[in-house]
C-alpha cells in the first residue's frame, strides 16, 4: 500500500553420496537437539526422554547402516517455521544413503514435489513400490487439515509423506530439506503439520522500486521454503507502472516486467505453491496512469491538483482501471486480485463537499440527494469488486478503503487487508471491521512494514520484534483483539510482510532481501504455528543461519 504523502538464499542438501563427499557434508550437517540440548517445546513427545544426537558421518554408507539409538526417542525437526505435531519414536531415523530414491507416480500430481525434492537432496525419481532407504511421496485425500496439511512418517529406514493435496506433500518436503540441515536425519517418528493461518505470505511494490525477475524468483523459493503461499505485486502507483500492457501502452514505465515475465513467475509460483496476487490501486495511487491522461487527475475547487488521485466523476478514469482489470485477469490465474482503495486525497480534506463540488454532484446523481462524496468513492470500490468477481477473483483492498455510516455501504465479501497500525493514524480500528463480520488480513505497518528510507516515522520491522511481540491478532500497533472470537483463523485469514519502495535509492535489492530474511522467518513462525514460538530468539536466528532461510 503506497505512502505516497508521507515523505533467499534457498538452500539445498545436495549430494549425500556414499564415500568421502557424504562423510564431508553430514558431518557439517550436525546434530538434531537444538542448542543447550533442550527439546523444542509445543510437540507432542515425551519429556521424560532425552533428545538424541544425530548419527555421525562414520555410519552414513547407507539408510539399513545408520545404528540405534539405543531406547531415546527422537526429538521434533528443527525447522522454520516449527512443526506444529510430532510423535516421537525410537529409532535411527532416516537421511539419504547409497541407493535411496524419491518415490512417487511420476505420471501424476506430485511429480513436480518429487522431482524438487530429488534435485535438492541429489536422488533419483522412480515410479512404484518404496523399498528401505526411500522417501516416497503419496496424496491420501481421506486424511484431516486441508489442503496443506501433510504427514511425515519415519518407520523401518524409510521417510514418507503424505497430503490430502499437493500443496501440503509439498510442505512436507519442506519440512524434509530442512530436517536435513539442521540435524543431518528425520527423526524417528510421525509429524502431523498443518499451517495456523491460510494466507502467509511477502507483498512487494514493485511499482516505485523496480526489482528483477531473479530477484523476485530467489524471494519465491526462499518464502516456499518457509511454507510461505502468497505474494502480492503491487505495481501500479504514482511514481511508475511496471507490467506491460496492450490496452494502454502509453501508461508503462521504462522499466518493466514483460508479461511472458510474469508468466515465467507465475509458473514458479504455481511449482512453488505461491499464489501471485495483483494489485492495481484505485482511484488514489494512479498516477503513472495521470501523467498519460492528464484530463483525468482530481482537482478542486479552486483548481489545485491532487497527486495520483483520479476525478472519479469522469466515466473515463473507471474505463481506464476496468479495462487493464480485464487484460490482466488471464496473466494472473489465482484466486485473488487486490483492489488497492486507500488514501484517495478528496477524502482527506477537512470539507470534501465544498472542495469537490463535481464529486458530489456525480454521487447525488447515481446514489440520491443524500449522497456525499464518500459514497461516490465507496461505489467505486464496489463496481470495481463486482468486475473482479465477473473475472473469477475474489476482492481485497486496503482497510482505509471502508467507510462507515455513508448510503452506499462496501460490499461485504471484500477481504480486508489491514494496515494502518500505528497508534498516530486515525483510521478506523480493526474492531470495527471484525464485528461488521468482514474478513481480514494482517499487514500492520507497525509491525509489518519495510519502507525504503524509513520516512514519517517508519522504521525497518525486526524479525525479533515480529517474532516476540506479534501474532495475527495483532491488527493495530502492538495490542492484540482481545476477543478469541473474533481473532480465529476464519477471521484474520493470515499476514504478509510488506516492502514499500517510497525511497527506492535508500538500499540496493541486495540490502533488501538480507533485511526482511529474519523478519519473514519470524512471520512464516507466527502464522504457521500459534502459540508462543518454541525457540528462544538466539536459537531461532542460529537455525535461521544454518538453514539458510
Amino acid at each position: 500500500m503506497g505512502l505516497p504523502l508521507r515523505a533467499t538464499k534457498a538452500s539445498c542438501v545436495r549430494g549425500l553420496v556414499a564415500g568421502a563427499v557424504a562423510t564431508l557434508v553430514l558431518t557439517a550437517l550436525g546434530c538434531q537437539q537444538t542448542e543447550g540440548g533442550q527439546r523444542p517445546a509445543g510437540t507432542r513427545s515425551s519429556p521424560a526422554r532425552s533428545s538424541p544426537h544425530a548419527t555421525t558421518a562414520t555410519s552414513a554408507r547407507s539408510p539399513s547402516a545408520v545404528p540405534p539409538h539405543g531406547t531415546a526417542a527422537s526429538a521434533p525437526p528443527r525447522t522454520i517455521p516449527s512443526v506444529r505435531d510430532f510423535t516421537p519414536a525410537s529409532g535411527p531415523g532416516w537421511r539419504p544413503g547409497n541407493g535411496s530414491r524419491v518415490v512417487a507416480d511420476l505420471k501424476g500430481p506430485l511429480a513436480d514435489e518429487a522431482r524438487m525434492i530429488a534435485a535438492e537432496l541429489g536422488l533419483r525419481t522412480t515410479s512404484g513400490p518404496a523399498r528401505r532407504g526411500d522417501l516416497s511421496l503419496a496424496l491420501a485425500p481421506k486424511e484431516s487439515g486441508g489442503g496443506e496439511a501433510y504427514t511425515l512418517t519415519v518407520a523401518g529406514g524409510r521417510a514418507r509423506i503424505t497430503g490430502p493435496a499437493d500443496a501440503g506433500v509439498f510442505y512436507g518436503t519442506r519440512t524434509v530439506k530442512q530436517a536435513l540441515r539442521s540435524g543431518g536425519r528425520l527423526p524417528e517418528g510421525v509429524v502431523h503439520d498443518r499451517p495456523g493461518r491460510a494466507q502467509r505470505g511477502l507483498n512487494l511494490d514493485i511499482a516505485r522500486k523496480f526489482f528483477s525477475v531473479g530477484w523476485i524468483e530467489a524471494r519465491m523459493r526462499q518464502m516456499a521454503d518457509l511454507k510461505l503461499n502468497q505474494l502480492a505485486l503491487h505495481f501500479s502507483d504514482d511514481q511508475g507502472f511496471r507490467i506491460q500492457s496492450t490496452s494502454h501502452p502509453e501508461i508503462v514505465s521504462s522499466q518493466y516486467l514483460t508479461k511472458d515475465q510474469v508468466r515465467q513467475i507465475v509458473a514458479l509460483g504455481r511449482r512453488l505453491h505461491i499464489t501471485l496476487i495483483p494489485e492495481i490501486d484505485s482511484p488514489g495511487h494512479l498516477g503513472a496512469v495521470i501523467r498519460a491522461h492528464p484530463q483525468l487527475q482530481l482537482r478542486n475547487a479552486g483548481g489545485t491538483t491532487f497527486q495520483g488521485s483520479v476525478d472519479i466523476s469522469k466515466p473515463a478514469a473507471a474505463r481506464i482501471v476496468d479495462d487493464l482489470m480485464r487484460e490482466y485477469a488471464p496473466l494472473f490465474p489465482g484466486r485473488w486480485w487486490h483492489l488497492g482503495a486507500d488514501e484517495y486525497l478528496a477524502l482527506t480534506v477537512k470539507d470534501p463537499q465544498a472542495s469537490f463540488p463535481q464529486l458530489v454532484a456525480a454521487a447525488k446523481k447515481k446514489y440520491g440527494p443524500s449522497a456525499r462524496v464518500q459514497d461516490l468513492v465507496t461505489g467505486w470500490l464496489n463496481d470495481r469488486a463486482r468486475l473482479a468477481r465477473q473475472l473469477g477473483k475474489r476482492p481485497k483492498a486496503w482497510n482505509d478503503g471502508f467507510f462507515a455510516g455513508g448510503v452506499v455501504k462496501p460490499d461485504k465479501n471484500i477481504e480486508v487487508e489491514y494496515w494502518t497500525g500505528r497508534l498516530k493514524e486515525t483510521a478506523r480500528q480493526p474492531l470495527e471491521y471484525l464485528k461488521e463480520g468482514r474478513k481480514v488480513v494482517n499487514l500492520n505497518d507497525s509491525f509489518l512494514y519495510y519502507v525504503l528510507g524509513e520516512p514519517g516515522g517508519f522504521t525497518y520491522p525486526t524479525g525479533e520484534r515480529i517474532y516476540r511481540d506479534w501474532s495475527p491478532a495483532v491488527l493495530r500497533d502492538s495490542t492484540p483483539i482481545a476477543d478469541k472470537s473474533l481473532t480465529g483463523p476464519d477471521r484474520i485469514l493470515g499476514a504478509r510482510l510488506a516492502i514499500w519502495g517510497d525511497q527506492p535509492q535508500a538500499q540496493t535489492p541486495v540490502q533488501v532481501a538480507q533485511g526482511i530474511r529474519l523478519p519473514l522467518a519470524a512471520l512464516a513462525q507466527r502464522v504457521w504455528n500459534p502459540g508462543k514460538p518454541p525457540l528462544s530468539w538466539s536459537e531461532f536466528t542460529r537455525l535461521a543461519e544454518r538453514l539458510g532461510v
